[in-house]
């Protein structure tokens, strides 16, 4: 059987590389995810008349403002197109705004590492020139939000510095997996229950999470069904099978940054922001909940039913 592998390789990235890219991803994703459900960001959010998770869509969503909520809900993915649509009426659609929100999520930032993961400090601050030069240097076709996010003004902090380098390559990431979905002819609907169902969740919570209606998520389920998906409002094996598949070319594809890095830099990375990020995804924890951010979580792959023992 034809896989998303086969259509998609035309090398592949060597096993260390790929493991690289699965181990570093965790902790991009924590140094980054943490700040949207921190109470000092949510706080500042709605002093500015936006409840957290607006908060959240406002600010990391300011580089795409100017090209309006439509963008931003392709560029997001998952996120609820009604809660994208409320964001910019009540920033009635001014960039000048978003971008206001951009800067008070970085001010969170700053306070927030330097609070709750103070070992997070110096490897983002003596690091982040060598991120940057690894960012400047990833490709920008087909990476909207990445290529919008890298266009902003660069801190001059330098914690805060080292903060939107690692941002950068989470977005980069982030713009390549939804291309993979994409070409695996998945939307947003569809996406947010496979994944649920691949992280073992209870039914729907991670479309519920994100803001999705109870007719986007019939929807979702009726189109999984009519594409031999699921049956019945559960996933069939062939589902989960594609998930998995997704995440480790995803891992592959989004190993360049890592590469640019060498391997030095990159075990650096792995070895000196886990500690921290453990902290920050204890905030999660308490701010949120424990099955937010699943990408800063350790799971086992899924375990295909057809693959031998010796696999």
């Amino acid at each position: 059987m034809t896989t998303i592998h086969d259509r998609w390789h035309g090398r592949k990235t060597d096993g260390g590389w790929r493991e690289t890219s699965r181990r570093n991803a965790r902790s991009v994703q924590t140094t980054i995810g943490w700040i949207f459900w921190d109470p000092g960001a949510v706080a500042r959010f709605e002093a500015r008349g936006l409840p957290g998770p607006l908060g959240y869509i406002a600010s990391r969503g300011a580089p795409l403002a100017p090209a309006g909520p439509e963008a931003l809900t392709a560029a997001f993915g998952s996120i609820s197109s009604a809660g994208i649509a409320l964001t910019f009426d009540l920033m009635k659609g001014d960039a000048a705004a978003f971008h206001e929100l951009w800067q008070v999520r970085d001010e969170a930032v700053d306070e927030g590492l330097r609070r709750y993961a103070p070992g997070i400090i110096d490897p983002l601050v003596e690091m982040g020139p060598a991120l940057w030069s690894a960012v400047d240097r990833l490709p920008r076709l087909g990476r909207v939000l990445f290529s919008a996010t890298v266009s902003m003004p660069r801190p001059q902090n330098p914690l805060l510095s080292g903060w939107h380098a690692v941002n950068a390559i989470r977005e980069w990431r982030g713009d390549t997996h939804w291309a993979l979905l994409a070409s695996a002819g998945l939307t947003s609907s569809e996406a947010s229950i496979v994944h649920n169902e691949w992280l073992g969740y209870e039914d729907d919570w991670l479309s519920r999470s994100r803001g999705q209606s109870e007719q986007e998520i019939d929807e979702g389920w009726d189109a999984l069904s009519r594409k031999g998906l699921a049956a019945q409002r559960r996933l069939l094996p062939v589902a989960l099978r594609l998930r998995q598949q997704l995440e480790d070319l995803t891992d592959e594809l989004t190993a360049l940054p890592w590469q640019l890095l060498g391997r030095d830099v990159s075990h650096r990375f792995a070895e000196r922001l886990e500690p921290p990020c453990e902290l920050l995804l204890a905030r999660v924890d308490e701010t949120a909940g424990p099955n937010y951010q699943p990408a800063s979580r350790v799971r086992e792959r899924y375990r295909d039913p057809e693959e031998s023992d010796g696999s």
